[in-house]
């Protein structure tokens, strides 16, 4: 996906441009080569190895060089094409635009190299680009040799041409042609490092280093065979080379191995000797020695986890080679042990090495990430915004190198192995008093002092365990006596702030911090200082209420009404009685009494 600038991105990058650069002393020209491509390669892609975002960054300001500088190839309609001549270098902006040219030229052919990995085609496309951005180089060195520029652009065009030549014939695999080139580039920026300030320097020591590995590989492929010793170790200085030379490099390295590996026939392991068939697990086998050199060598740890990485998945590979091989092998898949000897098949056994390669790799990579931990957990944090390590983030890893010890004492074919057994014993030791140790720091950091001595009391044990046993089994275990000595320092300090702990609950209970049970509701005319009333279980007040007893609604019974005696009414039922049809007349007409 190609970047899209900002409409202020370009105003101000239009304004860049408008401005009339710099030049030198009176009316000479320069032109810092190495320290403007750096810096536009840095802020435009190339520090995430975006090659089509750099070049459409090289497009634009091509076209704001041209229309500042009023060169324009032809019109709308016709293209008529231009070069730069010397005589009209009155702007070190001519020199801006011819560099930015070559410099567009050679990431569409960066570009191409990465595409090319799925698409060979596009090799012959890359080779076009490149004589393409040499020949803009060479127009660039040539425009360069006018009187009007100073001696420094003059080099930095030199160096630039015969770096842009080298990876050309790189690519050719034209090795002599290509290693002059870059001996050339070499030289004229280690001469450009001594003339000039530090800061300058760095930048054109930063370009010698990045061209070493490239004429390492030269002089190899010409015929010095010790080249590839210092490729490799370049290679694990660096973290692993860049750009063109990457995909080269692995590849020699595995060819290189791969012919050793053609006399390599079987390999001896825990006084067994297992015949090796299989060429991935010869080569892999073959740079087990120098992968492990090479970590001990690590001058930092994230080289060194890299390196663990890189050999963890080798081994993985070749832990796959064997399985396949299991699987097709039909004596192995219907009958696992041999009923003659009762030993293991040389495959299998061949398998349980290999595996046993990678839990102890994993062990050592493990146990290096604990050591940078303690480190760092030593060490006063001096970055607020950074997390820092906590005594749970070695217990973690202390658990997992328990598990890989696990499963070694599982592995076919070393049941009988009574030193074996032993070893992996201690070590298991060895690890669980690291592990208790660490839990106990994590009880002390919240305050839990009888848990945390317990477990100190468990990591002396551990410890005193494995230095009796490890003085009659002469093995490479881990020191335990730095951490007996450890232990018995914190636990004093554990005991003395215990009792300082103690000491200072005792001097703050006064009565306005002793916590009451009361609610807040029944004690509000009280000042107490209590920090539960700022927690998430502040009470504030009683819930569920007390029942309270209420009166109860009355009920009413008439009792009067039975001792009541009532008028008599006779008089009244007897005149009704006597009304009959002529009471009903004299009521028709009217005529009551």
């Amino acid at each position: 996906s190609r970047e899209i600038p900002s409409a202020g991105k370009m105003v101000a990058d239009e304004n860049k441009e408008n401005e009339k650069p710099v030049g030198g002393i009176g009316d000479t020209l320069s032109l810092e080569i190495l320290q403007i491509i750096k810096e536009s390669q840095q802020q435009h892609g190339l520090r995430h190895g975006d090659f089509q975002r750099y070049r459409g960054y090289c497009s634009r300001r091509l076209r704001r060089l041209r229309k500042t500088l009023g060169f324009k190839m032809g019109n709308r309609h016709k293209f008529t094409g231009k070069k730069v001549s010397a005589e009209m270098l009155t702007d070190n902006r001519y020199l801006l635009l011819v560099l930015m040219n070559a410099e567009r030229a050679w990431s569409y052919a960066m570009q191409l190299k990465q595409e090319a990995n799925t698409e060979p085609r596009k090799r012959f496309h890359l080779v076009s680009r490149l004589r393409k951005s040499v020949k803009h180089s060479e127009e660039l060195e040539h425009l360069c040799e006018s009187e009007r520029v100073d001696a420094r652009t003059k080099l930095e065009a030199q160096a630039y041409t015969a770096y842009l030549t080298g990876m050309l014939f790189f690519e050719l695999q034209e090795w002599k042609a290509a290693m002059e080139s870059f001996n050339k580039c070499k030289t004229i920026y280690e001469k450009l490092a001594s003339a000039f300030t530090e800061e300058l320097a760095v930048l054109y020591n930063q370009r010698v280093e990045e061209i070493s590995p490239n004429i390492r590989y030269c002089a190899y492929n010409i015929g010095d065979q010790s080249a590839i010793n210092e490729l490799m170790l370049m290679r694990l200085r660096s973290g692993g080379t860049g750009g063109m030379l990457a995909e080269k490099l692995e590849a020699l390295i595995t060819q290189t191995r791969a012919k050793q590996a053609a006399t390599m026939s079987e390999v001896e392991w825990r006084g067994r000797t297992i015949p090796v068939k299989i060429d991935k697990v010869r080569i892999f086998l073959l740079g087990l020695a120098d992968n492990e050199a090479a970590v001990v060598q690590a001058e930092n740890e994230d080289t060194k986890e890299r390196l663990f990485e890189s050999l963890l998945s080798e081994c993985r590979d070749a832990l796959q080679a064997v399985r396949e091989e299991l699987k097709t092998d039909s004596k192995q898949r219907d009958h696992t042990m041999e009923t003659e000897s009762g030993r293991v098949s040389n495959l299998q056994y061949l398998h349980s090495y290999l595996t046993y390669i990678k839990l102890s790799t994993a062990v050592k990579r493990n146990e290096s990430m604990a050591s940078a931990l303690q480190k760092a957990l030593k060490e006063s944090p001096q970055d607020d915004s950074k997390r820092t390590p906590r005594p749970q983030d070695l217990i973690r890893l202390y658990d997992i190198i328990l598990q890989n010890l696990t499963e070694l004492l599982q592995l076919p074919g070393l049941e009988e192995d009574k030193n074996f057994q032993k070893e992996i014993a201690l070590k298991t030791l060895v690890y669980k008093a690291y592990r208790c140790f660490f839990i106990a720091q994590s009880y002390v950091l919240v305050k839990k002092w009888s848990e945390a001595l317990v477990l100190y009391e468990r990591v002396l044990k551990y410890a005193n365990e494995v230095h009796s046993q490890a003085q009659t089994f002469k093995k490479d275990l881990p020191d335990v006596q730095e951490l007996i000595a450890l232990v018995n320092a914190e636990k004093y300090s554990l005991q003395a702030a215990a009792i300082l702990d103690t000491d200072d609950a005792s001097e703050t209970e006064s009565p306005s911090l002793v916590k009451d049970r009361k609610p807040l509701s029944e004690q509000l005319d009280v000042f107490r200082l209590d920090p539960s009333l700022v927690s998430k279980q502040a009470s504030l007040v009683k819930f569920p209420p007390d029942f309270l007893p209420i009166p109860c609604k009355p009920l009413f019974f008439d009792l009067a009404l039975n001792h009541v005696a009532f008028p008599p009414l006779e008089d009244k039922v007897e005149q009704k009685a006597k009304s009959g049809l002529t009471g009903y007349i004299k009521g028709f007409f009217g005529f009551r009494s």
